[in-house]
C-alpha cells in the first residue's frame, strides 16, 4: 500500500514518518507541508536523518493535488482539528481512504463539536461517513470504512480501561472520576511560555477543567458502551516529562473484588497485543511505555470506598497518535495489527 502523511511536521507526524519509513509492507512516497515545502525530510527533520531517503521531499499541502495523485492509496492527517477536514472532503471525493488523526471527526455530532471546539463543524455531511476506531473495542465492520478517526491520547488511556467493564457491568457508570497527566509533547510542537523548559521542569499542573475538549468523545465512547447517557469527571494535568499519559479512574465497583475486573478485561484483550494487563501488585508506569505502541493497566478494590481503581500509561504520541493510526491500517489492510509497531 502507499501512503501519505499530510502535516508532517509536528511530533506526531514525525513519528508517523518514522513509523512508515520503516514499515515492511507500506510505502510512504508523499510527504506533505506548508511550512517544510521543498526541504528533504533528513535536512528539516535532523531526528530522522539517516532514516529517510534523501529523495524524500517536503511537498505542499494542497489538498486539490494530493487527491489527484495516483501514487497515493491512503493518507493519514497529522493536522490541527477545524484543519483536517479541508482535506478530508477532496480526498474521499477522488477514492482515497483518510486516517485523520485530528478531532474533527471523532463525533458523531456537529452539536456537541460546536459545543467542545468553539466554531462550527467544517464538514458536518461527512460525520455519517466517520467511524471512530479505537481498535481493541471496536465490533467488526469498521475495516470497510473510508474516514477513520484516530481517537485522542487521553480518551485511549481512559476508554481502554472503562469499555469493557461498562459493557460487562462490572462498574457502576455513574460518579466516575478521571485523573491523568499528560507529557509536554501533549500539547504539539508550538512556541508558547507555559511549555518553556523553565516553566515547565519541576512543575506538574491541572488545566482545561473542568470541560476539556477530549471529554466530549470519551463521553460519547462511554455512554455507547454502557448503552446509556455517561457523565465524568475528567480533570487532565500537565506533567515534567516529554511524552507519556498516567490515567487513575475511580468508579463504583459492582463487584467485590479486583478478580472480576481483571477476569473482564482478559476476556475482551486476549489476543490483542498492545493491551498489557499488569498482575497484582504491579503499577503501570509511562518510562516502562514510552518509545511503544502498549497501553499498560491494571486495577485494585477498595474495600473501604467500595470503588475499583483503575490505571493505565501509554506513549501519547504512539499508542496516543501515531503508532495507533499504524494499527489502524495494518487493520484495515488485513495485515497483522502489530506490523511495523513495538
Amino acid at each position: 500500500m502507499n501512503v501519505g502523511i499530510i502535516g508532517a511536521s509536528g511530533y506526531s507526524g514525525e513519528e508517523l514518518v518514522r513509523l512508515l519509513v520503516r514499515h515492511p509492507r507500506a510505502r510512504l512516497v508523499s510527504v506533505t507541508s506548508r511550512t517544510l515545502a521543498g526541504q528533504p525530510l533528513g535536512q528539516a527533520l535532523p531526528r530522522l536523518r539517516g532514516v529517510v531517503p534523501p529523495s524524500l521531499v517536503f511537498a505542499p499541502s494542497e489538498p486539490g493535488a494530493l487527491a489527484a495523485d495516483p501514487k497515493v492509496d491512503l493518507y493519514f492527517l497529522a493536522l490541527p482539528h477545524g484543519v483536517a477536514a479541508e482535506y478530508a472532503r477532496p480526498l474521499l471525493a477522488a477514492g482515497k481512504r483518510v486516517i485523520d488523526l485530528s478531532a474533527d471527526f471523532r463525533l458523531t455530532s456537529p452539536e456537541i463539536y460546536r459545543e467542545f471546539y468553539g466554531h462550527a463543524h467544517p464538514a458536518p455531511e461527512l460525520l455519517q461517513e466517520a467511524v471512530y476506531v479505537l481498535p481493541e473495542i471496536m465490533r467488526d465492520g469498521w475495516q470497510q470504512k473510508r474516514l477513520l478517526a484516530c481517537p485522542g491520547c487521553y480518551p485511549t488511556s481512559v476508554l481502554v480501561p472503562l469499555v469493557p467493564l461498562l459493557r460487562a457491568g462490572v462498574v457502576s457508570a455513574e460518579n466516575i472520576v478521571v485523573n491523568s497527566f499528560s507529557g509536554v509533547s501533549g500539547a504539539g510542537k508550538k512556541v508558547d511560555e507555559d511549555y518553556l523548559f523553565c516553566e515547565r521542569a519541576e512543575s506538574a499542573k491541572a488545566y482545561g477543567f473542568p470541560k476539556h475538549r477530549h471529554l466530549s468523545e470519551i463521553e460519547e465512547q462511554l455512554s455507547a458502551a454502557a448503552g446509556a447517557k455517561v457523565i465524568i469527571q475528567f480533570t487532565p494535568h500537565l506533567a515534567p516529562m516529554r511524552r507519556g499519559i498516567a490515567t487513575t479512574i475511580v468508579a463504583r465497583a459492582k463487584v467485590n473484588d479486583a478478580e472480576a475486573v481483571l477476569a473482564t478485561w482478559r476476556d475482551a484483550y486476549a489476543g490483542r497485543p498492545f493491551v498489557q494487563i499488569l498482575p497484582r501488585g504491579q503499577n503501570p508506569d509511562t518510562a516502562l511505555v514510552t518509545g511503544t505502541n502498549r497501553i499498560d493497566i491494571a486495577a485494585a478494590h477498595d474495600p473501604r470506598t467500595g470503588n475499583v481503581v483503575l490505571v493505565s500509561a501509554e506513549d501519547n504520541l504512539l499508542k496516543g497518535a501515531s503508532g495507533q493510526a499504524v494499527q489502524i491500517m495494518n487493520l484495515v489492510a488485513g495485515w497483522p495489527e502489530s506490523e511495523g509497531l513495538l
